[in-house]
């Protein structure tokens, strides 16, 4: 028997290879196949089964293409309903895998359908469980994601107390934990950078296992402090439920080599958006007039899900060269498919063709601290709320990057406003935004929060009112 956790960091999402005399099964697997794939030609296997725990909403999953190319059986949980051929398992049926059984524990709560799939090894033991989005390293799932006019966060609360306490907290304490996401997951709220623990000491360390927390303290907690979900979460959820193009398809139209010319013809005719991938300073030195700046080196898809809110929206891009087929595959993952090439050369190419660039000033944190105190300057913290409570430059607003969208109309275009993050990631994306909608006068605080903090500036803990709802 053999048990592989293939972790995506970039997501913080973990797929399972499980293996048991020549036959394999995948939990949760991302949308390109070609790991699974190659990982049971590695080992000699077939792969019988793709086991989902729940319609996922923070990426696409690969169960619908790597059905096709094997011939394995998808299978959901109780009341799932699917659009393509699927197995919808009873609670407790169990599923032979080599010289293993896989049985469905259906554990409801973080949605309806969620299941988790206990291991039981050849003699029969219960050796692991894969819990998807029900019970996590330190945290649960979240309970608003499934909410409809039948059933309310409180009672999705309710049925993964129930969840929790009758199917998963009564097996043995050596069974391993092995849950979907790791820390920096939207689908929780205090997730542990461990990816597996042993469920006995989940119920020693997680907050949500306590023996003594009853119902309604269980349901207060984990319905408390959860920030509304990314605006793509529903929709990948729906994708996930009713399927979708080949990823074959996709890479064929996004890894597509454009001239300047073609490129701008793109931008300008076809409405399509300048996705820029490089780094941030590379970004600000110079771009591509009204392009945006999400970079490849960091959460490049949870953030094109966060603020490009249009999943059939044309994407064209810049990246370095070399990882083309890496945009295209991870904006994949949340369901932007609509990739229609890049610019052949990168920028280089962009400017021996005589076209226009564009630049952000970016300046040190030690010069915005000689401006700060020299003079009255509009500052933004565009880091989450959280972050900006615990510590934050004395007055200045947060204006967390999730919802620039929905608070630009609350910023003045012809005012001049600084921005920073922690570091210098997010506050370019901001940066970059704002520029594409007419803010002229932006400039980036390069290093961000932790470069501020290094200079005399006053910060504090106190909460200003925030821009985040």
């Amino acid at each position: 028997m053999k048990i592989e956790q293939i972790y995506t960091g970039c997501l913080a999402e973990a797929a399972y290879y499980i293996e048991s005399d020549g036959e394999a099964a995948i939990i949760d697997p991302l949308r390109e196949t070609a790991p699974y794939l190659s990982k049971a030609q590695e080992e000699g296997a077939r792969i019988k089964y793709i086991f989902e725990t729940h319609f996922h909403a923070d990426f696409v999953s690969g169960h619908v293409d790597l059905a096709e190319k094997t011939g394995a059986t998808i299978i959901y949980g109780p009341t799932a309903q699917t659009a393509f051929e699927s197995h919808i398992a009873t609670d407790g049926e169990e599923f032979p895998l080599g010289k293993i059984r896989i049985k469905a524990l259906h554990t409801p709560g973080h949605t309806m359908e969620s299941t988790t799939y206990l291991l039981l090894d050849e003699e029969g033991n219960e050796k692991a469980i894969f819990t998807g989005d029900t019970l996590f390293i330190g945290d649960v799932g979240r309970p608003d994601l499934a909410v409809s006019s039948e059933v309310s966060r409180e009672d999705l609360a309710g049925h993964l107390f129930d969840s929790l306490r009758n199917k998963i907290m009564s097996l043995p304490d050596e069974v391993i934990v092995y849950p979907a996401h790791g820390a920096g997951s939207a689908c929780g709220k205090n997730m542990s950078k461990e990816t597996y623990d042993t469920l006995g000491h989940q119920k020693e360390v997680n907050y949500a296992l306590r023996a003594d927390m009853g119902k309604a303290e269980f349901i207060e907690e984990v319905t408390s402090g959860i920030l509304p979900p990314p605006q793509y979460f529903s929709k990948n959820a729906m994708i996930n439920k009713t399927g979708y193009e080949s990823l074959d398809k996709v890479l064929a139209q996004g890894i597509v080599p454009l001239s300047p010319e073609e490129f701008e013809a793109m931008a300008n005719h076809e409405r399509a958006l300048v996705l820029d991938t490089r780094k941030p300073q590379e970004f600000a030195k110079e771009h591509i007039p009204n392009a945006i700046f999400i970079g490849l080196d960091g959460s490049f898809a949870p953030w094109v899900g966060a603020l490009i809110t249009d999943l059939q929206q044309a994407i064209i891009f810049i990246v370095e060269e070399g990882r083309e087929e890496e945009v295209v595959t991870r904006l994949s993952r949340v369901g932007y498919d609509n990739c229609m090439g890049f610019l052949k050369g990168g920028l280089e190419s962009w400017k021996a063709a005589g076209k226009e660039i564009d630049s952000i000033l970016s300046i040190s944190a030690e010069e915005f601290a000689k401006q700060y105190e020299s003079s009255s300057l509009h500052v933004i913290d565009v880091r989450k709320p959280t972050e900006y409570a615990a510590e934050h430059v004395e007055n200045v607003e947060n204006y967390p990057l999730d919802y620039i969208n929905k608070n630009m109309s609350q910023l003045d275009p012809a005012t001049q406003y600084h921005i920073h993050c922690a570091g210098g990631y997010r506050s370019m994306i901001a940066a970059s935004i704002l520029k594409s909608r007419g803010f002229n006068n932006v400039v980036d605080i390069a290093g961000g929060f932790a470069a501020i903090k290094k200079t005399t500036l006053p910060t504090t803990d106190y909460v200003c009112p925030s821009k985040s709802k």
